[in-house]
Order: structure tokens, then C-alpha cells, then sequence
């Protein structure tokens, strides 16, 4: 290595190196589509199969090719899967991104880039330790195709990250092999590029490092899986048969799993029809408007979308709450407002959600906290929207939707009936059981309603969103305004013991302070709960899976001198959520946020916490 490349031993003199077994985060920065995408996933999945848990977290731009992108991995053998915040080993591969690659890696950390070129001293640390490889230079001697030059490039410096960490070669191998299966073209060439690259870490560089993977049973039976695809074949379980949507980052690979899984489940094996409908419709104006339909008419439809979406569909949002559709809005939560990022991730939609229309209008809300979730939560969101006769919504997000994460393995009771809710059938009008669309028979707030067709002079009504009297005729008195929306709410009070509830965990020592969370914040939460601890401060938690709020969560809050509420937004939406349900007083309630379009980190979240309580706790010692 020339002088102008620091070694690693050279930087050693400074600063220690970090060392960790089985507990860091790799950060790759490349140029989207380079081609880079697969290599990174190979080197995640290949610590999977070593038995070590791993977190990926593609961060990409929201254009084809060009700008940054980076794929962050969190290697954990405890398990922990949320963001912990800071970098163990940066591999610096784009020129555009370096000073800020180079300013996340922690003290005594490690980077890793293409020195092919030489730097000047002036763009290194002396406090990271550098560890050079000539890729470039590599390629340019071995191939002589320009694409296959970059696209070797980034399986070799898997290959020398590989030799680095200490992994093994055999697994990776393996791993390559199952992806070129029948391609043996392709096959032979990458472990080749793989082996390139590690034999020359191997050689030039002192292998292992501070940091290294070690094979453990940790793993378990977990599945590895996208949340997108777990929430549609939680649609397929839970008996949806029409999806109406339309394309929008980061929603779409939801509706086109879907679509994949019916053609897998949904065929009749004896005539080859189709036992589904999904249409991509000309805008989300469109999609929704499709929905509403097939509910009216008895369907289990949904639609898949984000932000910009809601904010489309709120008139058809309005007419289903009103007229008691049963709908399902799957809302894959991105950056906002306007058109907002969408590349990026918050918990930005909550309040347009819960109110989403124009007047006074409550909807239904679920919170996913993971893939697993996702797929039973879509599920249960089907089932509450034909109990309830109302749009449900499920509030995922990017983090959740398209990174791929460990999770619980999915189970389905083949025992289970669906519940449609209070449908009357012919038989029950022939006997004479009274019907009137929109009374309140049961004291729950819930009607009965009919599908269409159901008898020929009978249970037939004019569904409108405008004024109309129990009995679905046209009604302009106040009174009968009144009557529905006093029912409307007591059905949205009966939501509340229906809703998945939300889930309390108790400090083992007692907590002056609690701590409120829901969705994709929850992995971070939990390590930042063990982190909070290691420093004396004791933390209660509630993990909010539903709006509305049961009574539970009033109790929880209650219970503490102050209570944080941690969400991934600018406005503490959830905060003002709860605030306005339950009339609490907003200063008991401690707004911790994060939105810059990154997923959380345990750390922002310990540190926060840690700052609000330890000035109280030096005030009680002064006194």
C-alpha cells in the first residue's frame, strides 16, 4: 500500500480498534443501480445462515440510477433488530457520500474502500482504522466487459468483508449457488469475483479484524421476510378477494404479492379461474371508489397505499364511514407533507388516518409492529371492517413494508370462520326479523345491513352519505342527523374491546416514568428500555396496537408522573391523538420524535429519555 493510504496498523497507534463478536453495524455506501443491491443482501443472508440475527435497512433514493443509496446492517446475536445508531465498519464505495460516510463511523471503528486511486491524508480519520482493497484495479485485470466489471466489483469486496469478519467462505458459496440455480453460467464467475476478493484480503490485509462473526444458534425458527409481503398474504388468509390500487412508492410490491399469491391460492385448480379480482386502477381516486364498491356489494376488498393516497381517497373514506361499508386502507406510511419522500420513512399519516374525511369522522387504525403483525393485522383488519360495517385502516410503513426482517413464523387457525358481521340473509327475512339499515337493534351501535340481491322484495335500501333516518329513507331532520352520529360513536366506543389491545411491559424495579410507543418504533424501543436501565433508569412501556384507545391506555398514563411518547413524525401525531381522545392535560404527555426519514434508533431514544429525567433526578439530590 502507497504512503498516501493509511494502513490499518498505522491508525491502530491512535486509536484502539473497536473489537465485537457477533455485535455491530456494517453500513454499504454505494450509487443506486450499480448493481450493488444483491451483494449487499448476500452478505446479510450470509450471517443469517451462520445462526446470527441480522436487521438490513435499504435506504434508497426515489430515482432509478445515479444518486446514493445505502444498505445498513445490524448484526446482533441477542436479537436486537431496531436501528442502534452509529457505524462499526463503513465500505465506503461511492466518492459522492464519503465525508459523510466517514463522519458516522464510530471511534476506533473501521472503513473500508476501493483504493485503487490514492486519497490524500486529509480525507481519513485518524481515529478510524482504513482498510484498503484495489478493486478496481482488480477488475480491470481480470474482466474485460464494462458491466461485468462493476457488478464483480461488488461480489468481490463481499468476498473481502468476508475474510475481514472471519466468515465462511462455504456458506456464502452455498448461498450463491441457490441463486443461480440452473444459471451455471452465472454461477462459476461469481464465487470466482468472491474468492478475488477475499484471497486478496487475505493476503494483504490482517485478517481477522476487531470485528468478526462467529457461528451461533441464535436465529432459531424465525422467518425472514418483507412486511409487504406478509400483509398480503395476510389479505389472502384473511378473504380478500378484490384489491383495487394504484403504484405508489412504497406500496406497490404489496398489491403485486398479492396478486402473486392468488395466482398461487386463488385458482381453481379444476377450471383455471380466477377466484379473485385486482385491478390497477387509473389513480387512487379510482381504486378506492372500486373498493367501496365490492364492500357494498359483500366483497372483502382493500387497497394499498401511502399519504398522497389518503389524502385522495378521503371523499370515498367519508362515504364509507356514513353509509357503514366495510373497506380495509392499507397505508404504507411514507415521508411528508405534499408529496414527501418517498423513499424515506415516518409515522406520518396517524391524524389524516383517524380523521380522514371532511367532518366528524373516526376510523379504525391497527399498528403492525413487525411482518408477523403484518399479516395477522391485515387479517383482523378484514374482519373488523365487515364486524363493524366501517373502514379500517392498517398503519405500516417503508421501514416495515420493504426491508426484510426475523420474525415469529406465520401460523393461521384453518379452523377459523370468518365473521361478516350482522348480514341478514333470506331466510332471516322471510321469518320477519326486523331490518332498518341504519337502527341500532343490539345497543353496540352496529345495524344490520343485506347484500344486494338478497330477496327480491325484500331488505333492499338506498345507500346514500348524505341525510337519511334509520330506516335509510331521505331525512333532512336534525334529529335523525343526531341519532346516527351518537350511533356512529357508540359504535366506534363498541371498537374499542374488538381492536387488538395494546401490550404493557413492567420494569423489574419500580418506574416513576412510562413510555408510549407503537409500530415500527417497537424494535428500537425494547433495546433502548435495556439500555435506559444499564444507567439506573427504570421504564414501563405500553405498545399501542390500535386506535381507538381502550381504557387500558387512560389507566397507563395515569399511572406516572410523566409519560413519553416516542413517534416518528414531526407533530407528535399520536400525542395529539391521545390528548384529544382522552382530554389529558398535553404537559403530563413528553413529545420524543424523530422524522428525518430514517428509522429510529435505540440510542436517539435512550439518550432522549435519559435527558428529560436525569435533570430532575440532580434537582431531587440538590434539595
Amino acid at each position: 500500500m502507497t504512503p498516501s493510504h493509511p494502513s490499518l496498523q498505522q491508525a491502530h497507534m491512535q486509536h484502539p480498534q473497536i473489537q465485537s463478536v457477533n455485535d455491530f453495524v456494517v453500513k454499504f455506501a454505494n450509487v443506486n443501480g450499480s448493481g450493488s443491491a444483491s451483494a449487499n443482501e448476500l452478505f446479510a443472508k450470509a450471517i443469517l445462515r451462520m445462526g446470527v440475527p441480522v436487521s438490513p435497512r435499504n435506504i434508497f433514493p426515489s430515482n432509478i440510477q445515479g444518486l446514493p443509496t445505502w444498505y445498513e446492517v445490524r448484526v446482533n446475536e441477542r436479537g436486537w433488530l431496531g436501528r442502534r445508531g452509529g457505524v462499526d465498519l463503513m465500505v465506503a464505495m461511492n466518492p459522492q457520500t464519503w465525508d459523510g460516510d466517514l463522519a458516522e463511523v464510530e471511534p476506533g471503528g473501521y472503513l473500508f474502500y476501493d483504493n485503487s486511486k490514492p486519497l490524500p491524508k486529509s480525507k481519513f480519520r485518524d481515529d478510524v482504522h482504513v482498510l484498503g482493497v484495489p478493486l478496481t484495479e482488480i477488475c480491470n485485470a481480470t474482466y474485460s466487459d464494462p458491466r461485468q466489471r462493476q457488478l464483480f466489483k461488488n461480489i468481490m469486496y463481499v468476498g473481502a468483508i468476508s475474510a475481514l469478519l472471519d466468515m465462511d467462505a462455504a456458506t456464502i458459496e452455498t448461498l450463491i449457488g441457490e441463486q443461480y440455480k440452473g444459471k451455471e453460467k452465472l454461477l462459476k464467475p461469481n464465487i470466482e469475483a468472491l474468492h478475488l476478493g477475499r484471497d486478496w484480503a487475505l493476503k494483504h490485509l490482517p485478517c481477522p479484524i476487531g470485528l468478526r462473526v462467529r457461528k451461533a444458534d441464535a436465529v432459531g425458527d424465525r422467518i425472514f421476510v418483507e412486511g409487504n409481503a406478509a400483509a398480503a398474504l395476510g389479505c389472502v388468509y384473511g378473504g380478500a378477494t378484490v384489491c383495487a390500487w394504484y403504484p405508489i412508492t412504497p406500496s406497490s410490491s404489496l398489491a403485486e404479492a398479492f396478486q402473486s399469491y392468488c395466482q398461487k391460492y386463488r385458482v381453481d385448480a379444476a377450471t383455471g379461474e380466477n377466484k379473485f379480482a385486482i385491478i390497477q386502477a387509473e389513480d387512487e381516486i379510482a381504486s378506492i371508489g372500486m373498493v367501496v364498491g365490492a364492500g357494498w356489494n359483500g366483497a372483502r376488498a382493500f387497497t394499498t397505499t401511502s399519504g398522497p393516497g389518503v389524502s385522495l381517497m378521503n371523499e370515498f373514506i367519508g362515504l364509507a364511514y356514513f353509509a357503514e361499508i366495510p373497506i380495509t386502507i392499507i397505508d404504507v406510511q411514507r415521508g411528508g407533507p405534499s408529496t414527501g419522500m418517498p423513499t424515506r420513512t415516518q409515522q406520518s399519516d396517524i391524524l389524516a388516518a383517524a380523521y380522514a374525511s371532511h367532518v366528524d369522522t373516526k376510523h379504525i387504525l391497527l399498528f403492525p409492529e413487525d411482518p408477523h403483525e403484518c399479516l395477522a393485522l391485515s387479517a383482523d383488519a378484514l374482519h373488523l371492517a365487515d364486524r363493524l360495517q366501517t373502514p379500517v385502516f392498517v398503519m405500516t410503513d417503508l421501514d416495515i413494508g420493504m426491508n426484510q426482517r426475523l420474525c415469529a413464523p406465520f401460523v393461521w387457525d384453518d379452523a377459523r370462520v370468518y365473521d361478516r358481521g350482522k348480514v341478514l340473509n333470506r331466510e332471516d327475512l322471510d321469518a320477519g326479523k326486523e331490518f332498518a339499515r341504519y337502527k341500532d337493534i343490539d345497543g353496540d351501535g352496529i345495524p344490520y345491513r343485506t347484500y344486494p340481491g338478497t330477496h327480491p322484495d325484500k331488505g333492499a335500501y338506498f345507500t346514500r352519505g348524505t341525510s337519511r333516518n334509520p330506516q335509510a329513507q331521505y331525512s333532512e331532520r336534525g334529529a335523525d342527523y343526531v341519532y346516527n352520529m351518537q350511533r356512529l360513536l357508540k359504535k366506534f366506543d363498541t371498537a374499542k374491546n374488538l381492536v387488538p389491545q395494546p401490550i404493557v411491559s413492567k420494569s423489574e424495579v419500580h418506574a416513576r416514568h412510562g413510555a408510549i410507543h407503537f409500530g415500527s418504533t417497537s424494535p428500537a424501543m425494547q433495546e433502548a428500555i435495556e439500555r435506559l436501565s444499564d444507567d439506573g433508569i427504570a421504564l414501563d412501556t405500553i405498545r399501542i396496537r390500535a386506535f381507538p384507545f381502550p381504557d387500558s391506555v387512560k389507566a397507563f398514563i395515569d399511572a406516572y408522573e410523566s409519560v413519553f411518547v416516542v413517534e416518528q413524525n414531526r407533530d407528535g401525531q399520536l400525542r395529539s391523538l391521545l390528548v384529544n381522545e382522552f382530554g389529558i392535560d398535553p404537559a403530563r404527555l413528553i413529545a420524543l420524535l424523530h422524522y428525518d426519514g430514517t428509522p429510529i434508533t435505540a440510542r436517539f431514544i435512550a439518550d432522549a429519555i435519559s435527558a428529560h429525567v436525569r435533570p430532575a433526578s440532580k434537582q431531587e439530590k440538590v434539595a
